[in-house]
């Protein structure tokens, strides 16, 4: 079986703070650190024995985990495993880079948040830097708020032509034409997080293909809907899965909407939907079809079924 598990434990600290953010500059206790390594150390067990399915793992933790050694062992441990197809984290790169050289750099890969203000520039391009030196494979993000808009700018100018420059879209903000036109300047697939995406009804890979595990091994179709569908750890989760259509109303979330059978970005991120690099971009996997196309129809209709 191929499976695609999003990982969040129960880390919510984080060392920035920024504005946007709920779980800015939030500390985690002795004892919450000690239940989230020890979580992450039984789902990474877990995860070593599955070798006769073939898993991609991404990380989504509410915190920072590469500045925590377990999440930088996790996911070394597992990009040297055969049957693990890639292992990503989202991460806003403020810890050192050089536990790398000890990861399978085909497997795994970071997608990096930059947010201005929280991190000098030339330290978060240093780091970068590091990450192509390494041969790792990368993208680099910032949210869409007007001032940052200058320093993305400056970002895409530095960064090597390699490197994708992705840009989600500001919660709750409503862009302008003309405001969007600045953003997909510099990254061409922003008109896709421009707008939260209709979902209810439609066929979506969360839940058949594609699943949400928490610390405890609670199994969801994705962070967004909240019914279980099982326990990872004693393999109740695999007897639910499935083709089932979207019960929410619309999917605002990249991490989320990727995974839309109605949207063809699975084409558009073919071989790097982890780490959120297009397939026709210089540092993509390979080249679709159609390149870089807008949304279209979905491909099969579904019943609403029970998330």
């Amino acid at each position: 079986m191929d499976l695609t598990i999003l990982y969040r434990g129960p880390l919510a600290s984080c060392d920035y703070d920024c504005p946007y953010c709920p779980f800015a500059k939030r500390r985690d206790s002795r004892a919450q650190l000690t239940s989230d390594r020890e979580a992450l150390e039984r789902f990474t067990r877990w995860a070593a024995e599955q070798t006769g399915d073939r898993l991609s793992v991404l990380f989504t933790p509410w915190g920072e985990g590469l500045v925590r050694s377990w999440y930088r062992r996790a996911l070394t441990e597992l990009s040297r495993l055969p049957h693990i197809r890639r292992v990503a984290i989202q991460t806003n790169l403020s810890g050192r880079t050089d536990w790398l050289a000890d990861a399978d750099p085909e497997r795994i890969a970071l997608w990096c948040t930059y947010h201005p203000g929280q991190t000098p520039y030339e330290r978060f391009l240093g780091k970068c830097r590091e990450l192509s030196a390494q041969k790792i494979r990368f993208s680099v993000g910032v949210v869409g708020f007007d001032e940052h808009l200058d320093e993305a700018r400056r970002l895409r100018s530095d960064l090597p032509g390699e490197v994708y420059l992705w840009v989600n879209a500001a919660e709750g903000r409503t862009y302008t034409d003309e405001e969007a036109a600045r953003w997909t300047e510099l990254d061409p697939l922003f008109p896709y997080s421009r707008h939260p995406h209709r979902s209810a009804g439609l066929p979506c890979r969360t839940g058949e293909s594609v699943i949400s595990v928490d610390g405890d091994g609670t199994v969801r179709r994705c962070h967004f809907v909240k019914a279980e569908l099982g326990s990872l750890y004693d393999g109740s989760y695999r007897r639910a899965l499935g083709p089932r259509a979207c019960p929410l109303a619309v999917c605002d979330c990249h991490i989320g909407y990727v995974h839309l059978e109605s949207l063809p970005l699975y084409d558009v991120f073919a071989g790097g939907v982890l780490e959120r690099i297009p397939a026709a971009h210089p540092g993509g996997a390979d080249t679709p079809p159609d390149g870089l196309v807008v949304p279209g129809p979905s491909r099969r209709a579904l019943p609403l079924l029970e998330p």
